[in-house]
Order: C-alpha cells, then structure tokens, then sequence
C-alpha cells in the first residue's frame, strides 16, 4: 500500500551532496530536513537554498537525529564504509554514492549491514535516469536488438583528473582512477541495459601516462589542485570482459589522454536483429541516440526525440518509493557489489598482466539464476 507521508531525508556531503539536493526537490514524497559537511559556509549555503532547517558538521550528529529516516551518503570514497555502516546501525535507510565501496569487501560488510537492520540500500548509478538509457533498456528487453554478443562503453577524457593531489588521485582514498570513478558508471550503463549479465573473465590493463607528470588536470579551475601530492593511481584504463553466453564488452575510461575526446561517455551494442548507440558529448541530455535496423533489407537509422531528466532525481525517486511503498530498490546494493568485483577483476588484471577469472559466486549472478530458474 502506498505511503502517502513524506520521507525525511538526511543529505552527508555539500559537494555532490548539491546533486543529491537538486534530485530530492523536484519529489514531492521527500523531504531535506538536515545536511552535513566539514565545509560549514558551503553546507549553510545549500542549506539557504534549498530550505533545509537543520546543518551538521559532523556525519554522526546527522545521524543521531531522530527526526531523519534516511540519508544519502556523497561523501569521498574513503568514507563511504564508515558513515554508511553508522548510518544503517542507527536504523536509517541508505543510498550510496557510486562506488559502492572501494572493494568487494567494502561493498559487502555494507550490504551485510543493510540485511541485518532490515533496511533499504541503494547505488546512484545517476545515468540510469538517462532516457536514452532508458530506451534502448526497452528495446532490449522487448527484442528489437535480437541478440546482443558486443558492447562497448567508454568515458573518455582529453584533459579531465578532478583534483591533482587531491583524494581524488591517492589510491588509498578513491580505490582507483577514472576506472572506478567513471568507468564504473558507463560499466552500469551497459549492464542494465543488457540484463546484468553474468561476468566470467577479464583481461585489462591500466596506464599513468600524464598525471604522475603533473599534466591532464580539469581546464578551468573546477577542482583544487595540491601541487606536490603524488599521483597514485591510473589516469587510463582498458578492459575486455568476457560474460556467460558468449556476450563480450570493451570497457574504456580516461581522465587524461592525447586524444579528439573532449568529455565524452556512452555504450554501444550489437545485436543479431539490430545496434543502438550512446554518444554523450559534454553531458548533453538530446540527440545522444541512434538506433540501427532494417526496413525491407534496407539500413535504417533511428534518432528519438529525447526528454531531459535529472538523473540524479530518476534515483533518489526510485530509492523514496523503496522506503515508503516497498518497491524493490534499482540500483540495488547487490548491483553496486557487483560492478565494484568487475571494477576489482579488471585492477587484478592490470596488475598481473593476464586474464583473469571473475568469481563465479557473485551474489547478484546467484540471485539471478534462482529468480530464472523459479520464474
């Protein structure tokens, strides 16, 4: 039945946490009654903004809050362990940024959290919100591809590391480069569409071509930079991943690269009956999305007339239905897990310079199984 209250929400972060706040405004059933950050004057700003009564600088405050049902966790990678395992102990409901957690083991003590205190637990994939994602989502599923056996996605960059010396470049605090901060984006894309496909082997490699040397940071000024902080992790990374069935995808993420790519991302498929391609130039929301067929044995090249949507509210709406109406949360908790051991596959790839093998007990690959078999 479905719950006619609104949500209240707790938002911890004031970087993305901005986002998070945009997304929440435009549903009525949510409610922003507090924020947290260290950065007090950008939290009190946002807070002014969007009318949110109460501002934190501590996470655990927030938490502590008896008033707050649920909160959003848009805080550095680092951090995603701690405050989502506070926040779930506290019996609060969650939703992470992506990713999940830095590792597999990351991902799944909040998982195993989220179990135990009976809460919901969801991912923001934001570019699942996408309509083009969403179309081409419809198209697979109804059969207009026929059999998809290739995708490629990419995130490519000419000069885009958000933050020279800054978390975003130590290992210990991001987990990985653009790999795990954006190529785990266009890896959900791809997946979602096609079914989330069980992953059997990867072979990758990784590459610090440019940032080690002080070069690829973001033109303009948008993140700070901390001259002199080494640069730890990749600023290019290549995977090719095998799945069951045959269905293979070339996964590709750049933060700097000499190459005509400005900031671009999207996936393409190809299937036995028809392709479709995801082509994003500096986020645009239109004109992103070509569908190829045939008509009488003639090509044919499809452009849909695209919607704008916030991808970022498409989400943290699904997540205020999972809490109050009990629909199932998309994208789950066990779906983060999952394309964060694709994420730590490839990185175990790069590092041992072959292929490697997937675990094969993967949870949602499981799960998924059980659904087919009782289905």
């Amino acid at each position: 039945m479905s719950d006619s209250r609104k949500l209240r929400v707790g938002v911890i972060g004031c970087g993305v946490g901005q986002l998070h706040l945009q997304g929440f405004a435009e549903d009525p059933r949510a409610d922003v009654v507090a924020i947290a950050g260290l950065d007090e004057d950008r939290c009190r700003e946002l807070a002014k903004t969007f009318g949110i009564p109460r501002v934190y600088r501590d996470y655990q405050d927030l938490i502590a809050d008896p008033d707050i049902e649920a909160v959003t966790v848009a805080v550095p990678n680092i951090l995603h362990l701690p405050v989502a395992l506070a926040a779930l102990a506290a019996g609060k409901h969650v939703i992470v940024e992506k990713p999940l957690g830095r590792t597999v083991d990351e991902s799944q003590q909040i998982i195993d959290a989220a179990r135990r205190a009976n809460r919901v637990l969801g991912v923001v994939f934001n570019r699942r919100g996408r309509h083009d994602v969403q179309l081409v989502k419809r198209e697979v599923e109804r059969g207009a591809l026929g059999e998809v056996y290739h995708a490629r996605a990419f995130w490519m960059r000419r000069a885009g590391i958000p933050g020279l010396g800054t978390w975003f470049t130590s290992k210990q605090m991001a987990g990985g480069g653009p790999l795990i901060d954006l190529g785990i984006h266009v890896l959900d894309m791809a997946m979602w569409m096609i079914g989330n496909p069980r992953p059997l082997r990867v072979s990758a490699a990784t590459y610090a071509a440019l940032g080690p040397k002080g070069r690829g940071q973001w033109i303009g000024g948008r993140f700070k930079v901390n001259p002199g902080e080494p640069y730890e992790v990749e600023d290019f990374a290549t995977a090719m991943i095998r799945f069951e069935g045959g269905l293979t995808l070339q996964l590709d993420a750049s933060w700097a690269a000499f190459t005509g790519h400005g900031d671009e991302f999207g996936v393409s498929l190809l299937g036995s009956e028809g392709g479709a391609e995801i082509h994003v130039h500096d986020y645009a929301e239109t004109g992103t999305l070509k569908l190829y067929g045939e008509l009488d044995g003639v090509p044919t090249v499809t452009t849909p007339q695209l919607q704008k949507r916030h991808g970022h509210g498409e989400i943290l709406r699904q997540f205020t239905s999972s809490v109050l109406d009990g629909t199932p949360m998309s994208p789950s908790g066990e779906e983060g897990l999952e394309r964060v051991r694709l994420i730590e596959a490839i990185y175990r790839s790069a590092e041992v310079g072959h292929e490697v093998i997937i675990d094969d007990e993967a949870p949602l690959a499981s799960a998924q199984r059980a659904a087919d078999t009782t289905g």
